[in-house]
C-alpha cells in the first residue's frame, strides 16, 4: 500500500518507512507570499504510487507557530542529513530571498543525494545551476520535473526501522554496506542511528558509490553499551591473487607482485608492493575478478581452474569494512620468466603497474610490503604447515 507521511517542522518521523524526501528551498518571509511546498506535496502524492511509505520532511510548521529557532534549525540539519534525497525547489524572488537556501545547498549538493529545480524566472540561481550541470545533480526548470527527477532516484526504495532510517538509499543500496551491516547483526549488535559523512562517487554520471565514511551509533551486545565515536569507511571487496613458485626452502619461494604509485602510501620508495587485486562495478565471482586483475597488471593470463580458494578477510578491521578475497595459483618456471617488470596500463588510465618478482625472504624483512601483502603470503604458503590451518569453502 501506498503512504505518504508529512513530517512537519519539529515533528518526529514514523519509526519505519520506505523513502524519504526532505523539502529544501525558501520559506515565504510575509504572509502574502504563497509558499511552493502544498503543490510540491500534491504532486508527491499524486506520483508516489510505490508500495510502501514515503516520508516527506517539510521545514515548516504544520500550524501557525514557529518551532524556537535553534531547535528549527537542529530538526532542519539532523533530516536533511539522513534524508533519501533532498529536493531543492529554488524559487528566490521578493518575499523569497532563499539566504538559509544558500547554506543548506553548499552542506548537501556534493552528497549524492541532491536534485536541483528553478523556475525560469528565479533570481541569483546562475551558480547554483551551474554548479549542478558541473556536478551531475540532477537538473530541472519546474516543479513537476524537479519530483520526477527526485522518485527516479528513489525508484522503490528500501523499508528501513528504527536507527537504519539514518542510512540513506544510496549507501544502503552498495553491497559493502549490507555486508557491514548483516555481521554486526549476526554478532547480535544493533544499528542504533547515525550520519552518513562522506561518498565518493565514480561513473559518467558519478552515481556508482565506490567509498562511503558512516559514522555509526552501534548497541554492542556483548557489552550492553552504546558505541558512538567512530566512522566505517567502505568499499566494494577487493579480489587479490598470490601467484608463486614454491622452492625447497620456504624463503626462497619466489612471489609476484606490482609495484604501483598509491597517494596514501608512506613506504621508502612512495609505491606499494602489492598482490596483484581490484574490484569490479559488475556483479562477479570474485575468483573471476583475481583472474581479470592477474593478467592486467602482470601479463599472466591462466584458466580458472588454476586459482585455489582461501579466506575472505579485512584488511583493515579498526578502519575499514570492506574485505580481500584471497586466491592463490602455483606457477610454473616458464610462468615465472614470463613475467616481464616493464609497466602495464590502460592508455588514459590512472593505474599504472609494475610486475616485480620477489624471493621470499627478501620480502619478509624489506620495509615496503604492508603487513596486509605479509599476511596473505602466510595464509598461502604458511597455511599447510600449521595444524588446523582451514582453506575458504
Amino acid at each position: 500500500m501506498s503512504e505518504v507521511v508529512r513530517v512537519h517542522a519539529g515533528e518526529d518521523p514514523p519509526a519505519e518507512w520506505t523513502a524519504s524526501l526532505f523539502l529544501a528551498g525558501p520559506t515565504p518571509r510575509s504572509p502574502e507570499v504563497p509558499s511552493w511546498r502544498p503543490a510540491a506535496l500534491a504532486e508527491i502524492e499524486r506520483t508516489w504510487d510505490r508500495p510502501g511509505k514515503l516520508v516527506v520532511f517539510i521545514p515548516e510548521p504544520r500550524g501557525a507557530v514557529w518551532p524556537v529557532y535553534d531547535d528549527q534549525r537542529t530538526w532542519e540539519l539532523h533530516w536533511g542529513d539522513r534524508a533519501d534525497v533532498v529536493l531543492f525547489w529554488i524559487a528566490r524572488g521578493p518575499g523569497m530571498p532563499a539566504l538559509t537556501t544558500n547554506d543548506e545547498f553548499g552542506r548537501w549538493k556534493d552528497s549524492g543525494r541532491v536534485v536541483l529545480g528553478t523556475p525560469p524566472d528565479a533570481e541569483r540561481v546562475r551558480y547554483q545551476r551551474e554548479y549542478a550541470r558541473e556536478a551531475h545533480v540532477p537538473l530541472s526548470d519546474t516543479l513537476p520535473d524537479t519530483i520526477a527527477a527526485a522518485m527516479k532516484s528513489i525508484e522503490d526504495g528500501a523499508s528501513r526501522r528504527g536507527g537504519a532510517r539514518d542510512v540513506p538509499l544510496l549507501v544502503w543500496r552498495t553491497p559493502s554496506f549490507q555486508h557491514w551491516l548483516r555481521a554486526h547483526e549476526a554478532a547480535g549488535n544493533d544499528l542504533r542511528g547515525g550520519r552518513l559523512e562522506w561518498t565518493f562517487r565514480v561513473g559518467p554520471d558519478r552515481d556508482i558509490v565506490f567509498l562511503w565514511a558512516f559514522h555509526a551509533q552501534i548497541h554492542v551486545a556483548a557489552e550492553d553499551r552504546v558505541k558512538t565515536n567512530e566512522i566505517v569507511l567502505s568499499r566494494p571487496d577487493v579480489a587479490a591473487v598470490l601467484a608463486y613458485r614454491r622452492a625447497p626452502e620456504l624463503m626462497d619461494t619466489r612471489v609476484v607482485l606490482v609495484r604501483e604509485f598509491r597517494s596514501p602510501t608512506v613506504s621508502p620508495d612512495g609505491f606499494v608492493h602489492e598482490l596483484p587485486s581490484g574490484s569490479s562495478h559488475r556483479p562477479m565471482p570474485p575468483v573471476e575478478v583475481a583472474a581479470l586483475e592477474l593478467a592486467e597488471e602482470t601479463g599472466l593470463d591462466l584458466p580458472l581452474n588454476r586459482f585455489r580458494a582461501h579466506h575472505a578477510r579485512q584488511l583493515a578491521a579498526t578502519f575499514s569494512a570492506h574485505r580481500q578475497h584471497l586466491f592463490s595459483v602455483e606457477l610454473t618456471a616458464d610462468e615465472l620468466d614470463r613475467i616481464d617488470p616493464a609497466a602495464r596500463g590502460v592508455p588514459g588510465h590512472s593505474e599504472r603497474t609494475y610486475p616485480e618478482v620477489w624471493r621470499l625472504g627478501d620480502l619478509v624483512s624489506d620495509p615496503r610490503a604492508d603487513w596486509t601483502t605479509l599476511g596473505a603470503l602466510m595464509e598461502v604458503l604458511v597455511s599447510g604447515l600449521v595444524p588446523g590451518a582451514a582453506e575458504a569453502d
